[in-house]
């Protein structure tokens, strides 16, 4: 109902504007027109994402500017299709002015009747693209959902799980909720291990364990510090020590690579000093 009202407000007011301008409507929307611009629509659609590909493939060549040249990417894709449609315009239609102003009053009043919910989408995803709270490439927390923001456009943000699930957040969603940025553009992010040890384990030995392991992990960004934290923790009427080993990694992706590493070198090590015991039994 709401697309049948805005066909004909925006068909009533583009023929008034014809004929305010002595221009015959079928001159300005022929059934050729309308072929070619369609035909323009499918080549640009493939252009733009063929050349998007490209300048993805040549960022992931480059650790150090990936995040950087993924982050334009969005911002580059509105651009050229705000030129492709003004030239489409342009060069097939090229309707007198007061007729093109005319037609887009009426488009934007049936547009924002007839998609209220879609518009607002779209006004989120320019909201993010300027004001950059995260940009393609960055991790992100947004409510129960986190992973690596894979593209940002007009009406849905995606991102990359753990998993490898893709998950489409609405954009308008990503703007009314807090959302968590783990390395805010930087290619490098903190990190934090957690291992759970017995509440007389000798925390000296255990952080000089701890980090050695981390100092010599092919992931770890040594440009930043490494912390190693402790805390009682109550579960069930059992005390433990929670230990938790931040460190920086050097990429991004190098999260959970770096956890399982962390995990994995430091348990074996307080086992073969027997600060922790195996209480597994055969």
């Amino acid at each position: 109902m709401r697309f049948a009202i805005f066909v004909l407000l925006f068909l009533t007011q583009l023929s008034h504007g014809a004929e305010s301008e002595s221009v015959d409507f079928i001159e300005i929307i022929s059934i050729s027109k309308i072929l070619w611009t369609v035909l323009l629509f499918i080549i640009s659609y493939f252009f733009i994402t063929i050349f998007t590909k490209i300048v993805e493939f040549f960022a992931e060549k480059s650790s150090r500017l990936r995040i950087s040249i993924k982050g334009v990417i969005p911002i580059l894709r509105i651009v050229l299709w705000i030129g492709i449609i003004s030239a489409i315009i342009k060069i097939i239609y090229n309707p007198p002015i007061e007729m093109l102003m005319t037609a887009t009053a009426s488009i934007a009043i049936a547009v924002g009747f007839a998609t209220q919910d879609l518009l607002k989408n779209i006004f989120g995803g320019i909201m993010l693209l300027f004001d950059r709270p995260f940009k393609v490439g960055d991790k992100i927390q947004v409510g129960d959902d986190y992973g690596e923001v894979i593209a940002i456009d007009l009406r849905t943000t995606r991102i990359v799980t753990p998993d490898d699930s893709i998950v489409a957040i609405p954009n308008m969603e990503l703007m009314n909720s807090s959302v968590s940025n783990s390395n805010s553009g930087e290619l490098y992010c903190q990190v934090v291990a957690t291992i759970i040890l017995p509440v007389d384990a000798d925390t000296q030995k255990v952080r000089k364990i701890a980090i050695e392991a981390a100092q010599v992990s092919k992931y770890i960004y040594l440009n930043k510090p490494i912390t190693v934290l402790f805390a009682n923790k109550i579960n069930e009427h059992t005390s433990f020590l929670e230990m938790k080993l931040k460190a920086y990694v050097m990429d991004i992706r190098y999260e959970f690579l770096f956890k399982s590493d962390m995990s994995e070198i430091v348990i074996k090590e307080l086992l073969s000093q027997g600060i922790i015991v195996n209480t597994i039994r055969h």
